[in-house]
């Protein structure tokens, strides 16, 4: 069994493209994609297209529950400038992705964590604004009641895997997207991916369990830059060109 994970793509068509292209020359046919699908100020519709066209698993993140459950007044900077690019087919589908789904028996999906669409899992945010990971007693804490042996969550947008001490495996695949951002809960703090390659990872289960392999693809990343400058997002023009916020 061996499939590709995707999550946190945020209207980034050309990331995406990129991402699926490699997993097609990697002979791989079978995507989870973990949410956070178009909500930026990049091509939404485009984005949505491409991913509501694709063979793959969906769940949905909070970025997509933010689409969907309030009014544009109360949206927020990356819901606005999506949510005018889509059509009532694109927010009709996002209205029917499920939160979380198990997979072929073996694989739980969710976006943040099993219980909340917009809590960090893997990683902690210290109030002096560093982000470090979590300890693994709250991660266990956050995965009791699933069986399956392999867990995948994103929203954090930082590449990890985390073996728990029973042997299961919980693994963010990174972000396709979006390399960068900043955010103030629990207190002020920034993610930055060091590079603008987008990201997501490949999971496969032998004889000895679970592996992963996390893929960071070069792209036109430059153009995508450029759109978010035109928008006047500066912070996630500089994500995007240099993998950093700062």
């Amino acid at each position: 069994m061996r499939f590709a994970a995707i999550a946190d793509v945020h209207g980034n068509h050309l990331a995406l493209e990129a991402v699926l292209a490699d997993i097609r020359a990697h002979g791989i046919s079978e995507i989870v994609n973990l949410g956070d699908m178009a909500s930026g100020p990049l091509d939404a519709r485009r984005t949505m297209d491409a991913l509501m066209a694709l063979d793959a698993i969906h769940v949905a993140g909070n970025h997509d529950r933010w689409l969907i459950d309030r009014p544009f007044e109360k949206m927020g900077p990356w819901e606005r400038p999506a949510y005018e690019q889509l059509d009532s087919s694109h927010l009709d589908w996002l209205r029917a992705v499920p939160m979380t789904r198990v997979y072929r028996d073996q694989v739980f999906l969710c976006h943040a964590t099993p219980a909340d669409d917009n809590v960090y899992w893997l990683e902690e945010v210290k109030p002096d604004g560093s982000v470090v990971m979590a300890s693994l007693d709250a991660i266990e804490k956050g995965a009791a009641g699933i069986s399956q042996p392999l867990i995948l969550c994103g929203h954090t947008h930082i590449a990890r895997a985390v073996r728990l001490r029973d042997g299961r495996l919980v693994v963010n695949p990174g972000s396709v997207g979006s390399p960068g951002f900043s955010y103030n809960v629990p207190h002020p703090h920034v993610v930055e991916a060091g590079t603008p390659d987008a990201r997501y990872a490949i999971l496969e289960l032998s004889s000895a369990g679970w592996s992963v392999t996390f893929r960071h693809v070069p792209y036109d990343n430059e153009t995508m830059a450029a759109l978010a400058r035109r928008a006047g997002d500066a912070e996630f023009a500089a994500a995007l060109a240099t993998g950093r916020v700062r």
